[in-house]
């Protein structure tokens, strides 16, 4: 049946389901420093986002991580669904490396030191286009 959960994706969703679940809990009580920080470094990327307030930005990103965490962890969301949470989500991440030059060598894909910590996101997008794809073959 197209989508279903399989047993060859219930690592990549166990191991990036908890970690996004984990990290969105944590940020549900930021304090307001820390939202700020957060939200300095999304509105640069997404000037967009300046006009939300840093602690309803904190509470909205933490909201979304839980359900995409949540999605990735229950057994009643097929592959198929979870992948595009989970592409949606860390191509936003990437998205927000890829518009902050900080976050990068000048020049390159490459991250600096400061940049490495979102950089490594592209393995949660490289998860959630293999649940996506599902059992699709080439040939």
């Amino acid at each position: 049946m197209p989508g279903h959960i399989t047993v060859r994706s219930i690592p990549g969703r166990l191991a990036t389901g908890a970690f996004i679940l984990h990290s969105g809990t944590e940020k549900w009580h930021l304090p307001a420093e820390r939202a700020a920080t957060l939200h300095g470094m999304a509105a640069g990327a997404f000037p967009f986002l300046s006009r939300i307030p840093a602690t309803t930005f904190a509470k909205l990103l933490s909201a979304s991580e839980v359900a995409t965490g949540a999605a990735l962890l229950s057994p009643f969301v097929r592959d198929r669904l979870a992948g595009a949470a989970l592409t949606a989500f860390s191509g936003g991440l990437l998205a927000m490396y890829w518009r902050t030059p900080a976050l990068r060598k000048a020049g390159s894909i490459w991250p600096t030191p400061a940049g490495l910590p979102v950089s490594k996101d592209v393995w949660m997008l490289g998860i959630g286009l293999g649940l996506m794809a599902g059992d699709c073959c080439c040939g």
